[in-house]
């Protein structure tokens, strides 16, 4: 036997018992909310053709990807993100749809070398994206949506850093900055490099003040009264209207109650390439990485031929279990509520009770024994079951409880009749 059969890939995992009902039960949680703010779920190719993901628009490194060739030679790639089939399909099967719609989904995506899924290959993505609207109230309807999903799921601890792409592109072009320094300074500011963000940005002649400013952002983290310094001493326009953007959906979120979970980082710049307005990301206790990521990206469905305002959050579910830990395995986790053992000769008896008893929204096995009840007690001890119903030679009844260790009699009529 090939050593290789028994084993899963690197990054890919079997799902067992306990941990997949919890999965299930956090993702019906999250789709609960999802529906109850209008978001209408959707299912995207798990494959896609690799042209959807190398776009004008570099999102994902093409060394991440799945490949592989269908019977046509063409490259085909196992889905590494859902947002941009969202944008395909809004600017192709969706083009004359009336705006703004809301996109709900859950589903798994495929990366190579992924941190943000838990270190696994594959992992499932739950998100929602909201296209054609660009305003302050959408923003905000994102982010909200982002925090009651994150409590729904049942984490309470946690924080959404709210950044603003713009203001740094306009500190940016105040300075001069070529695209390559752009991208490079914008990496270096986001890992809070400061001594690489020095170092490039002595290379630029610049007035002393936007140096200064620029070899802050790293550290520019705080709550709303940053804003209202920010603005003070920034000049150019679209680095003041992104300032303003992120005052306006912070007020509204006031409106929601949950300005708690808020906090201002616009040191945060680095995400996909197609990020272009407010930014966010969701943190807590125990895990090292963001749980939740998302912002807007205006420009990713003109790739695809239409121009349509956009924005949207994911949640890596690996991450946020990884995050709920303990507190995600339900104390009502579904068990067998009751093992039916018959003989040959009373099978039809005991099916009909087992249907009667599931009818009745109870979790029922069947198991034929040859002789004494034994092997049914012991396999419903070993799987935790409370209660074994045997029907002997006779068409007799007993009814074994497990939980207080008690034996009783009973008729099919009984049992039939609850």
């Amino acid at each position: 036997m090939s050593k290789w059969k028994i084993y899963t890939p690197d990054g890919y995992q079997d799902i067992l018992f306990d941990e997949c009902y919890s999965k299930r039960e956090l993702e019906s949680r999250i789709r609960k909310t999802f529906r109850s703010y209008g978001f209408y779920e959707i299912e995207t190719p798990t494959i896609e053709f690799y042209d959807v993901f190398s776009s004008d628009i570099e999102s994902f490194p093409q060394e991440a990807m799945v490949k592989f060739l269908d019977p046509k030679g063409r490259i085909l790639v196992l889905r590494p993100d859902i947002t941009v089939p969202v944008a395909r399909i809004t600017a192709t099967k969706n083009k004359d749809v009336q705006l703004p719609i809301k996109y709900s989904y859950i589903g798994n995506v495929f990366r190579f070398n992924e941190i943000g899924g838990g270190r696994q290959n594959e992992f499932t993505q739950v998100g929602v994206e909201l296209l054609g609207d660009s305003s302050c109230e959408s923003d905000a309807e994102i982010i909200a949506v982002a925090i009651n999903t994150l409590k729904a799921a049942g984490l309470e601890d946690f924080q959404i850093d709210i950044g603003q792409v713009d203001f740094f592109k306009g500190l940016a072009e105040e300075a001069g900055f070529s695209e390559k320094d752009i991208a490079g300074i914008s990496r270096l500011i986001d890992r809070k490099d400061y001594v690489g963000v020095e170092e490039l940005v002595n290379r630029h002649n610049i007035s002393k003040e936007l140096k200064e400013l620029i070899l802050k952002l790293p550290g520019l983290f705080g709550s709303l009264d940053l804003i209202e310094k920010l603005k003070k001493i920034t000049k150019n326009e679209r680095s003041r209207a992104a300032l303003e953007n992120i005052e306006e959906v912070i007020n509204i979120l006031g409106d929601y109650g949950l300005t708690k979970y808020l906090s201002i980082d616009l040191g945060m710049l680095k995400g996909p390439d197609y990020d272009t307005g407010i930014i966010f990301r969701g943190f807590t206790y125990g895990v090292g990485f963001p749980i939740l990521s998302g912002g807007r990206y205006d420009s990713l469905t003109s790739t695809f031929g239409k121009d349509c305002p956009a924005i949207g959050f994911s949640i890596g579910i690996n991450m946020l279990m990884m995050a709920l830990g303990k507190t995600l395995m339900s104390k009502d986790r579904p068990g067998v509520d009751s093992l039916i053992c018959y003989k040959k000769t009373n099978r039809k008896s005991a099916i009909e009770i087992a249907e009667t008893l599931r009818k009745q929204e109870m979790n029922i096995e069947t198991m034929m024994v040859a002789g004494s009840i034994e092997k049914g007690l012991e396999y419903a001890r070993a799987k935790q079951i409370g209660g074994v119903v045997f029907i002997d030679d006779g068409g007799r009844i007993k009814v074994h409880d497990l939980v207080n260790n008690t034996v009783s009699e009973t008729s099919i009529e009984t049992i039939l009749n609850g």
